[in-house]
């Protein structure tokens, strides 16, 4: 009779073996592919903050932001030249330069008053059609037309028309309209012309 004893030990001991390194491998597998994860998601994560995307949303409320500051340094910038404006000192300037005839010089005529009285015209158009928005950031502000009740300080603009290419542009001095001469009336074009109306409010 053959002794198998040996035999059956040495086969168990060899499977002992192969099944502790088959949970070693096991869990080296398990823990190898966990760990990776954990970096790709730290590094997810890294690039996630470094790459931040500024959403349409985001970038609305910065627009807004840079509007509604834009729009009160200009409105706070106005209402500086406003105060500094002396109305009184623009109709007398306005009156002592004027001619009795028109020399083409409308333009010049008030913004000369309007500077010794105190306004800051840092840049202006040469056409007296297109000094609207000039006037309106020195402080004045756009008005319906009030020809029936003007007061001092008051300027209106007429825009281009076919025979004045450049327009006109005239203050109230509290008696009576004056550009680069002195006005009968407001109205010295003919025919249907287009009116704009400011004053400082």
């Amino acid at each position: 009779m053959i002794d198998h004893s040996h035999h059956h030990v040495e086969h168990h001991v060899n499977v002992h073996s192969h099944t502790i390194a088959q949970k070693k491998q096991s869990i080296k597998k398990s823990s190898a592919p966990k760990h990776a994860t954990n970096i790709h998601s730290r590094h997810k994560e890294k690039v996630n903050t470094k790459n931040k995307v500024t959403t349409p949303k985001h970038k609305s409320t910065i627009a807004h932001k840079k509007i509604k500051t834009t729009k009160y340094t200009y409105h706070a910038a106005a209402q500086k030249h406003k105060k500094a404006i002396n109305v009184s000192k623009f109709a007398h300037t306005l009156t002592h330069n004027a001619y009795n005839r028109s020399t083409e010089k409308c333009a010049k005529h008030v913004r000369l008053a309007l500077e010794s009285a105190g306004a800051r015209v840092e840049s202006h158009p040469i056409a007296a059609a297109d000094w609207g928005q000039t006037l309106e950031k020195i402080g004045y502000k756009r008005i319906s037309p009030a020809f029936d009740k003007p007061q001092e300080g008051d300027i209106y603009i007429i825009s281009r028309t076919k025979t004045h290419g450049y327009g006109h542009i005239a203050g109230y001095t509290g008696k009576s309209w004056v550009s680069d001469f002195r006005q009968n009336s407001y109205a010295v074009y003919g025919g249907n012309a287009s009116y704009k109306y400011y004053r400082l409010i």
